[in-house]
């Protein structure tokens, strides 16, 4: 079942998302001072293409990874956010459209603090 809701995802707006996540991530790259939250962006990059089946779980985190997800919502999160709550609100019109718009939702509050999360599959806690 993950798999159809997966393709049927990246055909209506995770590839979309997804290359926002990579266009994040790049600019991060770009940046001297933004390549500490290049992994954490590839990482939900990948989550966003894919996130049925899979999800999100807090790693050890203190206070250097607050302080990350700080500056990183001030340079990127809230646009990212952004984009996920507009895609969320379209698909919640539909009902068919409303596990999407539940990913979506999930995925912006991701997109604001990033940093100490780690993306696993349904089958590990």
């Amino acid at each position: 079942m993950s798999l159809i809701l997966n393709i049927v995802w990246m055909v209506f707006g995770g590839l979309v998302m997804a290359f926002g996540w990579l266009i994040a991530s790049l600019v991060m790259a770009l940046t001297i001072i933004g390549l500490p939250w290049t992994p954490a962006a590839m990482r939900i990059a990948g989550y966003t293409l894919l996130p049925f089946g899979r999800h999100v779980v807090d790693r050890d985190a203190g206070a250097l990874s607050f302080l990350g997800n700080v500056i990183w919502f001030l340079l990127a999160g809230w646009w990212l956010a952004l984009g996920h709550l507009m895609l969320a609100l379209f698909y919640a019109i539909t009902i068919i459209g409303l596990p999407f718009a539940w990913a979506h939702l999930k995925l912006a509050g991701l997109s604001l603090a990033p940093v100490g999360k780690a993306v696993v599959s349904a089958d590990e806690e």
